[in-house]
């Protein structure tokens, strides 16, 4: 499976809210994503859900991009594909994937590099 066939007009979203991405030992239970691993906890939440009082480690400012197409577990070079035209776009990221698809986090600063990037792919992105 060539991974640019699911690029080609497939849509990617951006979220139109900004998220914060979070190591943190308390539950947070409006996360869009929670990625516990055996030496911390990771949560990115919306910026308006995250307490800067908390004394957490945080990044803020992220937009999440979500490609709207279902990946089967049998493609292979999908995410590298596109970190690979992010990288050159010169646009750092936070990957996430679901069951059935990825999500891309970048800096707010960085969207509109990104969505440039994305449409050189073929992608249909949706601001």
């Amino acid at each position: 499976m060539d991974p640019d066939e699911f690029l080609a007009d497939s849509t990617v979203t951006v979220s139109p809210e900004r998220y914060a991405v979070v190591r943190t030992d308390r539950e947070y239970p409006t996360a869009f994503a929670t990625v516990r691993d055996q030496n911390e906890t990771t949560v990115v939440v919306p910026e308006d859900n995250y307490d800067a009082a908390d004394g957490e480690d945080a990044e803020r400012g992220w937009r999440i991009l979500t490609f709207e197409v279902v990946l089967p577990f049998e493609l292979f070079g999908f995410l590298a594909r596109v970190a690979t035209a992010l990288a050159d776009a010169e646009v750092s990221v936070f990957a996430l994937s679901a069951f059935s698809t990825d999500h891309v986090l970048v800096k707010d600063d960085d969207v509109d590099r990104a969505v440039r990037a994305l449409a050189e792919l073929g992608c249909d992105v949706k601001r």
